[in-house]
């Protein structure tokens, strides 16, 4: 079982910038792909971005590709999310997640074992 737990949501002007994180309750280093998915009222949770635990590779959703980073500090235990140039229609929960085994499709939430309980991201125009 993995704990996660989301910080650093708020209320930002578009144009500004954002970082969440995640911290998890087992070490992320044992921890195989996480990611970061979004859900705004009315719609499905859609992905974001996500990070393999071997190799770093990363995966992003074309809506924030050049914009959003996601990074992994495997020594803290903790999932990051950088949020530049954010605009309005960023507006969601955010969650962030854990795979419980290798080679998973990382686009696909069904992918995911672990959720956090999501932080609220608002983006003003």
């Amino acid at each position: 079982q993995v704990n996660l737990v989301e910080s650093g949501g708020g209320l930002v002007q578009a144009g500004g910038s954002l970082r969440l994180s995640c911290a998890a309750s087992a070490r992320t280093v044992n921890i195989y792909t996480m990611g970061w998915f979004r859900q705004a009222p009315g719609n499905e949770r859609e992905f974001v971005g996500a990070i393999r635990s071997t190799g770093g590779t990363t995966f992003y959703a074309d809506s924030v590709k050049g914009r959003f980073v996601i990074s992994r500090n495997n020594a803290k235990d903790t999932l990051s999310l950088q949020m530049n140039s954010l605009k309005p229609e960023d507006t969601a929960v955010y969650y962030c997640a854990a795979a419980s085994s290798p080679n998973i499709r990382p686009l696909d939430p069904q992918s995911y074992a672990y959720w956090g309980q999501g932080t609220q991201v608002t983006v003003s125009k």
